[in-house]
């Protein structure tokens, strides 16, 4: 039997009381069962401002190495979710997300499995499913100034409220179209579900691969959704004649100023995000479920489909 540590990443919701005690719920249990709790200095600081002690829990990147985790247990929607991909970004841990937010599609569990979920994470009773990500580049006269990834959308967006957004949309190094906007989100499977279901794009199913850019209040006969393949590029050119600057938001959580005449390239990244799985339920069953589709009626398929 190996003796090697097993480190596990506990990501919580700061600020929220009812993230904070299943924090504490499952650092007890994982402790329980002789794995190693995990956490973040600030969150680790905000439990302890609580009142509790933390015995026998470890510190990110102070005592435990990105390297070294086995799991990462996301406690909190999927803006949790999207937080904790940041810190493993490039490690092997998968992360298992235990939804307390609202929607919370990149969950696997919710907070009434709480218990269950840790006890198959200690079994390692679960699968790891590999979801697309996105690798974003800023080029300002062919020179990268900035680059990034994300997990569920990469969009351009105007700055200022009251100016719209000149832009020449990209397919695979051709021009496509050009209009002005509100902006531009490029989307994964994942994302499709997010900011660019709003915007009116199409729910893409995670076992297929591509990438949609779905234009945000285009002034354009043609300014329609689009899906292309995986190994596809797109790139949205922010037009010199532009009144105003843009601006770039990854996942809502990483930002960059647009100048007049920046370019945005997006395309595949070759790291993708490792999501923990303890049930194979379809896809279907989960957006009923997320969205209150109405199924009422439906009887089955027949024997014969």
């Amino acid at each position: 039997m190996s003796t090697e540590a097993r480190n596990i990443l506990v990501v919580s919701h700061t600020g929220r009381s009812d993230s904070l005690d299943a924090a504490v719920q499952v650092i007890a249990q994982l402790q329980d069962a002789g794995a190693v709790p995990v956490l973040q200095r600030n969150e680790h600081d905000e439990i302890v401002a609580t009142g509790l002690t933390l015995d026998g829990v470890v510190i990110l990147h102070e005592t435990v190495d990105p390297a070294d985790l086995e799991l990462v247990i996301v406690l909190g929607g999927d803006g949790t979710i999207l937080r904790a991909a940041e810190m493993v970004r490039g490690y092997s841990a998968p992360m298992l997300g235990v939804n307390l937010g609202h929607v919370g599609f990149l969950a696997e569990s919710e907070r009434d499995d709480l218990a269950d979920a840790v006890r198959r994470v200690i079994a390692r009773d679960y699968f790891v499913e590999e979801r697309l990500t996105l690798s974003v580049r800023v080029k300002v006269d062919k020179k990268v100034v900035y680059e990034t990834w994300a997990l569920n959308e990469a969009t351009v967006e105007k700055a200022s409220r009251e100016r719209m957004l000149e832009v020449v949309i990209e397919v695979d190094g051709r021009p496509l179209s050009s209009f002005g906007c509100d902006g531009v989100v490029v989307s994964t499977p994942t994302g499709s579900t997010a900011y660019s279901f709003s915007a009116g794009g199409p729910i893409i199913w995670p076992s297929v691969e591509a990438i949609t850019m779905v234009p945000l209040s285009a002034h354009a006969l043609f300014a329609r959704p689009i899906v292309v393949g995986p190994d596809s590029s797109l790139a949205v050119e922010v037009l010199k004649r532009t009144n105003g600057t843009g601006v770039l938001w990854c996942d809502g959580r990483r930002t960059h100023d647009l100048e007049p005449g920046s370019r945005v390239v997006v395309r595949r990244s070759s790291v993708p995000v490792r999501l923990a799985r303890l049930h194979e339920s379809p896809f279907t069953d989960r957006l009923v479920k997320k969205f209150h589709l109405p199924v009422t009626g439906w009887r089955g398929p027949a024997a014969s489909d």
